[in-house]
């Protein structure tokens, strides 16, 4: 029985980050393969540590490089699971590992992107929960500005992209709330993945870069996010 109960479960809402460029095929392909079981896993999870889940959303942006690939950057919605598992399962198929120009992707833009999503205001326990997988650094923000799809709005730097995750900056257009969010990066030891140990709430793995992250499961990404609740 869980010690929440009579209080409310929690209303989570995950943002899976995805580095979608050529050598990211092996976290893809687990992601695809564990799409349609990530609603049980996550709640199995959540009850093994006594906690409660009354609304689990996901979605998902797909990034590469602006400049250098046709989709530089694909977004879905949120899918409400399990009700629309099979929506999500359908997204998650559609992703290919292809293209990538340099090494560094727009893995920042894609952050951002995710912080200005349309986070749940529900229940009185939220968590606002951002998953990165990259095996690469990243570019700075806007060092690709100008480029075909570039976003609008974007942070300045990495700076005022701090300030949008713990909620200083109000130029950030969102129902984000910071003591809700949750950052867990599965990454290389490298910038600007290292360089921002100290914001709050950030739980980077670091991993060998250029690997596709093949030592990494979605098992392993539910149990660490589950234990920063």
């Amino acid at each position: 029985m869980s010690d929440n109960q009579g209080m409310g479960g929690y209303f989570v809402d995950i943002v899976m980050c995805i580095d979608a460029t050529g050598s990211m095929s092996p976290i893809i392909d687990e992601v695809k393969r564990n799409a349609v079981s990530f609603y049980q896993q996550f709640v199995d999870s959540m009850e093994e540590n006594q906690k409660d889940v009354d609304q689990l959303r996901i979605k998902v942006i797909a990034f590469r490089d602006y400049g250098c690939d046709d989709e530089p950057m694909v977004e879905s919605p949120f899918y409400t699971l399990p009700d629309d598992v099979d929506a999500f399962a359908s997204f998650v198929d559609s992703i290919e590992a292809m293209g990538g120009g340099d090494g560094p992707e727009n893995a920042l833009e894609a952050i951002a992107l995710a912080l200005k999503s349309d986070w749940t205001t529900g229940g009185s326990k939220r968590r606002h929960a951002i998953l990165v997988f990259s095996d690469a650094p990243a570019l700075p923000l806007r060092e690709r500005e100008g480029t075909a799809d570039y976003p609008d709005d974007m942070p300045e730097n990495l700076a005022q992209l701090g300030a949008w995750w713990h909620g200083t900056d109000q130029t950030l257009a969102s129902t984000y709330q910071p003591k809700a969010g949750r950052l867990v990066a599965f990454v290389p030891d490298a910038e600007p993945w290292s360089g921002i140990q100290e914001w709050n709430r950030y739980w980077p793995i670091f991993s060998k870069a250029g690997t596709g992250l093949d030592d990494v499961d979605l098992q392993e990404v539910i149990a660490l996010m589950v234990g920063s609740f």
